[in-house]
């Protein structure tokens, strides 16, 4: 009942104040625990002018815990696994890192929310972290061939918009 009340009013917020470039919420009404977001590729990056869509799938016992993130469309990012779920730290469970990568501050807690996760994730795309890659090729392009990584995501958002097929 807390989750499902929490969640309500995250709904509730992204609707009245909704962050410029994304929109999220339940894909049904009577099924809060799944949403669907929509995100514009953040300006001077090569995701702009992108339409990127994704889920949100949330634990029973949300808040506490964090959703699973993954992108529905084609997405070509180094912190992005092939089948589109998103990996960054906000989406971590809480609690010390096993690996000692990342701190308990950068982890998921109870006060982040879907907007501080979205926001998280344009972040993400104009800011890969290539130390710790889902996606290894995605950050090696990143690294090495600049241009490369640039015609991969170039395709990307324009399949995104329905251009390419």
């Amino acid at each position: 009942m807390a989750a499902y009340k929490r969640l309500m009013q995250e709904y509730k917020d992204l609707t009245t104040n909704p962050p410029e470039g994304i929109t999220a919420g339940p894909t049904n009404e009577d099924n809060l625990f799944i949403w669907e977001a929509y995100i514009m590729g953040p300006t001077d990056t090569e995701y702009q002018n992108g339409l990127f869509s994704a889920t949100l799938t949330f634990p029973t016992d949300y808040p506490l815990n964090p959703p699973k993130m993954r992108f529905t469309c084609d997405m070509f990012h180094p912190n992005v696994y092939p089948n589109g779920e998103v990996c960054i730290s906000i989406l971590h469970a809480p609690g010390e890192d096993p690996n000692h990568y990342e701190s308990s501050v950068e982890r998921w807690s109870p006060v982040q929310s879907v907007e501080k996760i979205l926001l998280s994730v344009v972040s993400m795309l104009a800011e890969p972290n290539i130390e710790s890659p889902a996606n290894t090729e995605a950050a090696k392009l990143w690294r090495d061939d600049r241009q490369q990584f640039k015609e991969k995501v170039t395709y990307i958002v324009r399949k995104s918009l329905e251009l390419d097929e």
